[in-house]
């Protein structure tokens, strides 16, 4: 059975990847890059400065500054012991797939979806009272995921996988956060 779960997600990788054509290709290797994503950081460091303060709006961007680290380091522990070849150096499907960037690390799991779906609903959970469209930052971890299907450097199940793993970190992360909040702002 789980022979045939990893045939069919290679599958759909293949066929998501195979939708792409040459005049998107640019506009998803900006979007897979972290840089392009600046000005919603920049904006989200703002809203935290302007919505509570110098003081706790400070905390808050250390928390994320946290976030993304412990993110970052959990999806490197979980690849490098995953041992799951990414789809353009799985030679099997490597000459099926339009590539662009090579990775040599390992796949399992998408640390782009899991970190950017990890800081947008933190990011949610802090100002969803405040602003009713900052749901709209949903579309983020979205793009952000998808362009690695679309850059045939993830497989589906990495992707969701990290997509569902964010969630939790960040349903986990806000409950310890609100604890230390209330400690120092009450």
């Amino acid at each position: 059975m789980f022979d045939s779960i990893i045939q069919k997600d290679k599958e759909l990788l293949i066929f998501l990847n195979n939708l792409g054509s040459e005049q998107w290709d640019s506009f998803w290797l900006a979007i897979t890059n972290q840089f392009y994503w600046a000005p919603l950081f920049l904006l989200i460091l703002v809203l935290l400065l302007k919505t509570f303060g110098w003081k706790r709006g400070g905390v808050m961007i250390l928390s994320l500054i946290v976030l993304v680290t412990f993110s970052d380091q959990f999806t490197v522990l979980i690849k490098d012991n995953s041992y799951r070849l990414r789809p353009n150096n799985d030679p099997a499907i490597k000459h099926l797939l339009r590539t662009f960037i090579k990775p040599q690390s390992f796949s399992f799991m998408s640390g782009h979806a899991t970190t950017s779906t990890f800081f947008s609903i933190f990011t949610i959970f802090l100002f969803r009272e405040k602003y009713k469209y900052i749901y709209l930052i949903l579309l983020f971890p979205l793009f952000f995921g998808y362009s690695r299907l679309y850059l045939g450097v993830h497989f589906p199940i990495d992707v969701f996988t990290g997509f569902l793993t964010g969630f939790l970190l960040a349903n986990i992360y806000y409950f310890l956060f609100k604890k230390v909040d209330k400690k120092l702002f009450v």
